[in-house]
């Protein structure tokens, strides 16, 4: 089992950048697959991006693809998402996500992660 703790959520304006972290417990972090996820009120949780366990693929959203990136750092046992240019509609609770599978996928669905973090607001202000 890991627990995940996501930070760097805040307010910004639009255009800005901010970086969030997801940092997870345990010695086995290299064994999940990670993912970002994000809610906004009133609206499903979506997809924002996702990186296989080594780090050597990622995937992202159509709506983020080009301004964020994530990454992971094995070492520290923390997952990343770089986010540039920030949008008003970018604005939502921000969650990492934990999958543990030999797949070598990049899965999209929010059912398929079995661990998630509690979430850091992330407000966009034009």
């Amino acid at each position: 089992q890991v627990q995940l703790v996501e930070s760097g959520g805040g307010l910004v304006q639009a255009g800005g950048s901010l970086r969030l972290s997801c940092v997870a417990s345990g010695r086995t972090f290299s064994m999940y697959g990670m993912g970002w996820f994000r809610q906004a009120p009133g609206k499903e949780r979506e997809f924002v991006a996702a990186i296989r366990r080594s780090g050597d693929n990622t995937a992202y959203a159509d709506s983020v693809k080009g301004r964020f990136t994530i990454s992971r750092d094995n070492t520290r046992n923390t997952m990343y998402l770089q986010m540039n240019t920030l949008k008003p509609e970018d604005t939502a609770v921000y969650h990492c996500a934990a999958r543990r599978s030999l797949s070598m996928s990049l899965p999209a669905q929010p059912s398929e992660y079995a661990y998630w973090g509690q979430g850091t607001q992330v407000t966009v202000s034009s």
